[in-house]
């Protein structure tokens, strides 16, 4: 059984893509929740929104007959890469996903100036960390999700 990350900054297109999946009968789960992810202080006394390693690793681990997909994008999912048989980073232009993220009504994140200065130097420094290990690079300004 195959197990696939679909991963990225916020705006990409990874709960589009999730529910897409899913819609076609795919095993397709979006991380992005209290299920999924629990806050956390990292080592700079900061919060940080991770994987629930318990959980993760039991979703992981279960045997399965057709493929996984998961989405999600948490700075504690560099542990599990070696679970999965592919990392696929979705990308966009900064402009393209302040665009979404501004438009999106079930996910509030993004909406404070702050949040997206957030964006802006998670775009800097952790895009270049996730496609570094990514396995596909899927380029979604072209799509509209």
């Amino acid at each position: 059984m195959k197990r696939i990350l679909i991963t990225g900054m916020s705006g990409t297109g990874k709960s589009s893509v999730i529910e897409a999946l899913a819609a076609r009968g795919f095993a397709a789960i979006d991380t992005d929740s209290d299920e999924w992810c629990e806050w956390h202080t990292d080592e700079s006394a900061e919060p940080d929104w991770i994987w629930r390693a318990d959980r993760i690793a039991e979703l992981l681990s279960a045997p399965r007959e057709t493929a996984l997909f998961m989405s999600g994008c948490k700075s504690n999912q560099g542990q599990f890469y070696p679970h999965f048989d592919q990392i696929v980073l979705l990308s966009a232009p900064l402009a393209v996903m302040l665009e979404r993220i501004a438009a999106r009504t079930d996910n509030l994140y993004g909406k404070t100036a702050a949040e997206r200065e957030q964006i802006v130097q998670h775009l800097d420094w952790v895009e270049p960390l996730l496609r570094a290990q990514a396995t596909l690079e899927i380029k979604t300004s072209d799509f509209s999700v």
